[in-house]
Order: structure tokens, then sequence, then C-alpha cells
């Protein structure tokens, strides 16, 4: 017997911000494990950025959307907000009632980012009777308003604070309604339920983010190249936003790079690149990876183009590169959304990442190197492990390849998008149990 799920995500193709991926992957294999998805999110028209066709096109299309409106963004900040789930809840609501009102659904699945639709679960399930699911791609609470802001230094300001403090009021209230809780990391939905000791879901679920093999196989029918293959250097790029709590491992990096040129300056090969290190698209978008490049006196090997790119080009820079680096957090939950990406390209990995991060613990599982080189650090910080991070850069720049035989490529299976959405149709019938 197959049942139904409703799915809402504001974030969908074409939209092109990180959130939207979640269900893109997902979605087209819950139906061969029991689940026919609809999804529920924001029609084109009303979202505030770029918009990427070609991820649009990567949707199959027996994949069901219905699309409901959200307030423009530019009468919205007149009122001093433009968040895209407070912009579209009003017509998420409408029109999640209107399809459980018409069609049969036995359960509500709805992941965060934006957070303010998960607050439709109760309702839904309350009015309905469905299963509902909540979905963490993010902490609902992190260190964003407590530790790291907007303000001087990163420091956080008094808006931040404030919704930190909206934060920790409004997630117990979804929360506890839920059936089942998911989330990209373990640690993710342990430090949710802490938060919230009266929730008590009946099914819980660690589902990284994953990958999909169809992803590179559009991709190679690109020809576009980053690099040039002739130039005797080794490309190693990072792709993604660097985030306030991820510049101390940052500056670890670079410490590590300055110190290796100081051996030999004149046959230095390495060149860092980072792309898409901010989150806005705007040719505007201010520089992150420089200026700190800058202190260790590296603007000649660092490069950068702050605005994010679209999926599939993000894609093509990992495939183009000698190597890719990725960056953690100090925040421990922290996992880089291009881990999978790098490893199914077949690139050689650099990863400096906090020791109790679920992607520490994968890459260890995966592999070794010349494929996988893993720098680990603590709460102390990543400032600790500059020479081990120099003696893993020395080592890429000396054995730059990837080797098939160095990982474990039954560890990967797990993290397919296929895989994951097994375990998440078997989330969705444990709620109904």
């Amino acid at each position: 017997m197959t049942r139904r799920v409703l799915c809402v995500s504001p974030h969908f193709p074409p939209d092109s911000t990180a959130a939207t991926h979640r269900l893109r992957l997902l979605a087209p294999h819950l139906a061969s494990h029991g689940w026919e998805p609809t999804i529920l999110t924001v029609d084109p028209r009303d979202y505030d950025g770029r918009l990427d066709p070609a991820l649009a096109r990567s949707v199959p299309p027996g994949v069901r959307v219905v699309r409901a409106r959200a307030w423009p963004a530019a009468l919205s900040r007149r009122f001093g907000f433009g968040d895209l789930g407070m912009r579209a809840f009003r017509g998420l609501w409408r029109s999640a009632s209107e399809l459980l009102s018409a069609e049969r659904f036995d359960a509500v699945f709805i992941t965060i980012y934006p957070t303010y639709p998960a607050l439709l679960g109760p309702m839904l399930k309350r009015r309905f009777n469905v299963a509902f699911v909540l979905d963490y791609q993010d902490p609902w609470v992190g260190e964003w308003g407590r530790s790291v802001g907007p303000g001087t230094n990163a420091h956080p300001d008094l808006r931040s604070r404030a919704s930190r403090l909206v934060a920790t009021t409004l997630e117990p209230m979804a929360l506890k309604a839920a059936d089942g809780v998911t989330a990209v990391s373990k640690a993710t939905y342990e430090q949710a339920l802490e938060r919230t000791p009266a929730a008590m879901p009946r099914a819980l679920a660690e589902l990284p983010i994953g990958w999909d093999r169809r992803d590179l196989e559009f991709l190679n029918s690109r020809s576009t190249s980053t690099f040039s293959g002739d130039d005797g250097l080794i490309h190693v790029s990072y792709v993604g936003t660097l985030l306030p709590a991820g510049f101390g491992t940052l500056r670890a990096v670079f410490a590590a790079v300055a110190k290796l040129r100081a051996i030999d300056p004149d046959t230095f090969r390495l060149r860092l690149h980072f792309f898409g290190t901010s989150n806005q698209r705007t040719a505007e978008a201010p520089a992150r990876a420089l200026p700190v490049a800058a202190e260790f006196g590296l603007l000649d090997v660092v490069t950068e183009h702050a605005p994010r790119l679209d999926y599939f080009d993000a894609l093509g820079v990992l495939r183009d590169s000698t190597a890719v680096l990725l960056i953690g957090s100090s925040e421990r939950h922290y996992t880089p959304s291009k881990v999978f990406p790098a490893l199914v390209a077949e690139k050689p990995v650099l990863a400096v990442m906090h020791e109790a991060s679920n992607a520490s613990d994968l890459l260890k599982r995966l592999g070794r190197a010349p494929s996988i080189r893993l720098v680990t650090y603590d709460d102390a910080n990543a400032g600790a492990r500059v020479d081990a991070i120099a003696a893993e850069l020395a080592a890429l720049v000396e054995m730059p390849r990837y080797s098939a035989d160095a990982v474990n490529g039954s560890m990967l299976e797990p993290t397919s998008a296929c895989v994951l959405a097994r375990r998440l149709a078997g989330v969705f019938t444990e709620c109904l149990s």
C-alpha cells in the first residue's frame, strides 16, 4: 500500500539556496520506498534571489510540486522583515490546508531552514490528524546571537540576540508536537531534544544531505573548465559560505600555507581558491577569505569569488580542482554540505574539522590518504593544529591524486539519496505505528 506525505520546504528548485537540496535529493526516491511525496514550496516569482534553471531541470518530471505565493520581499522589508519563512507562512498554510482537505495524506514533513514554517506542523497535525515529522538542516537555536553575530569582530548584536530569544521560544512549540525528528547529524537533533525535554518523538533519524550520482552525470554533459590543466600548479578549492564560527579554522589553514611557502617560496606550487564564500549573489558581495589571507601575506596564493555559485557551477569547480578543501567550524554539529559531492567527484580531500563533527567521523570511516586527509581539533580551536595542517598540505602537494583503493566505497553508499530516502520512509512509517 502506497502512503502519501506532504513535504513542506519553502526552498525548492529553481531556488538556488542551500536549503533547496534537501527535498530535491530525497523526494524523487521516496515513492520507491512506499511513500508518494507532494512538494509544497514557494512560487518562483516570490524568491528574493537568483534562480537556477539548470537546478530545476534536475528534478525528475514525475515529482509533484505545488507552489504557494509569498509576500513580496520589497513589501515585507518595509515592515522590517524579509525572511522567506515569514513571507510565505500564510500562503503555505492556506495551500497545505487546501491539499489536506481535498486529498488523503498520512504525514506532513517540514524541513528547516527557514524555521517559521515548522510552526505549521502542530497546526496541521491538530486540524487534520496527520503525523508530523520535523527535519533539521541546521539547528534552530545555535551559536548565532550567543557567541557569534553580525557585530564588530563577528560578535552578537542586539538584533541577533533578540532573534535567538525568539528561536528559543518558538522551537519547543514545534518540537513537542513532532511525531518524528530527523536531522543532518545526530548531534543536531540530540541538542534540540536537550533544549526541549518535553518533546517525545516516536522516531529519530540522522539523515545527511547526501548525494546523487545523477548530478555528476548531468554535470559531465557540460564542457566548461575552471582551471588550466597544464600550468603545473596544485589548485585546491573551497566551495561554500564562510561562516563566522569557521574563521578560526580558516586562519589555521592560512598559517599552515604561509609556513610551507616560507620554506621554499620560489617553487611553491600550491594555490587556494575560494568560491561562493558569501551568502549573497551580487557582484558586490564582500570578500571574506582575502582579508584574512592578507593578514598572512598570501594574496598571491589565494583567490576568491565571493558571490554564491549556482549548484552545478559549484560542482564543476570541485570536478576541475586538483583537490578539495573542507573547512569546519567551532560548532560541533557543523557538517559542510560539499563533503559528499567532493567524494563522489573522486577528488582528493583535505578536511580540517572539529573532532566531534559528524563529518570527521564519516571521513575517518570512509578512507585514508592520499584520497582523504583529515586534521581534527577540539574545543581549544584549530590554531593548535597548524603544524598538522602544514604536514598534510605538503603531502598533498607531493601526491595530488585520488586513489579508489584508499576509499571504502561501501561506506559512501549509505549516504546516497536513495538510501537516505528509504530511511526517511521508515521514519514516516514508524510515526504511524
